[in-house]
């Protein structure tokens, strides 16, 4: 089942919904945006219609144009929201508080079961890319939400670097790049490569064998 049916599934459960509306700005926006999300991501900004977002939340087109200003804005909304919640999620992992290969080993297994559970997120970026990032370019958010990301890698690794672990010359983002990468594929070319090879890529075994792969690809290429 995908993640535009549970938002449909959501607004219908939702009780009372204009009074929420108007006494609750902050939860109607919440609501929209989560259902946007469902929305831009099954369908792309192309496909995707107010129209829709506005009757799964049971506002109205003119509520969302005052919140967001335009489908545009909202789909920008969406992109920051979408990337605020990876960030807040990895601030949780406390990886100051562990060694620093353990600290590694934990946010490449994050980043994978991440991207593994929140397919919409994927989706998401991979429409924005299809606009060459046209809108994302726009948000005057973007930046310091993912400074977080790269200053916990820029802090984990030196410490392995101090301590030895990790071997030194390596770049922050060039380490992001390479995590994010090896998580993203496994999610955004599951179809295609599942088919072309013939591989169950949502089979639990396949999941579990392929974590454990990225996992020590990525501390290996760090390690001495």
């Amino acid at each position: 089942m995908n993640e535009l049916v549970h938002a449909r599934r959501a607004a219908a459960r939702s009780p009372q919904r204009e009074t929420t509306r108007t006494n609750d700005p902050e939860r109607t926006k919440a609501n929209i945006l989560e259902v946007a999300a469902a929305e831009f991501g099954e369908k792309g900004l192309a496909g995707a219609r107010i129209d829709e977002i506005a009757a799964l939340t049971q506002t109205s087109k003119r509520m969302i144009y005052y919140y967001f200003g335009s489908k545009e804005g909202l789909y920008l909304a969406v992109l920051e929201e979408s990337y605020k919640r990876v960030r807040d999620v990895e601030a949780e992992l406390h990886l100051q508080d562990l060694e620093p290969e353990q600290a590694l080993r934990r946010l490449v297994a994050f980043t994978f079961d991440h991207h593994l559970q929140h397919e919409n997120y994927i989706r998401l970026v991979m429409s924005e890319n299809i606009n060459r990032g046209q809108f994302l370019a726009q948000s005057q958010r973007i930046q310091d939400l993912n400074v977080p990301a790269i200053a916990a890698i820029g802090n984990l690794y030196q410490r392995g670097v101090k301590s030895g672990v990790f071997r030194p010359g390596l770049d922050p983002v060039d380490i992001h790049a390479s995590i994010s990468a090896l998580s993203f594929f496994n999610v955004s070319n599951r179809h295609t490569f599942g088919l072309i090879f013939k591989i169950d890529m949502k089979s639990a075994a396949y999941t579990a064998h392929r974590r454990d792969n990225v996992v020590e690809m990525i501390v290996r290429f760090m390690k001495k």
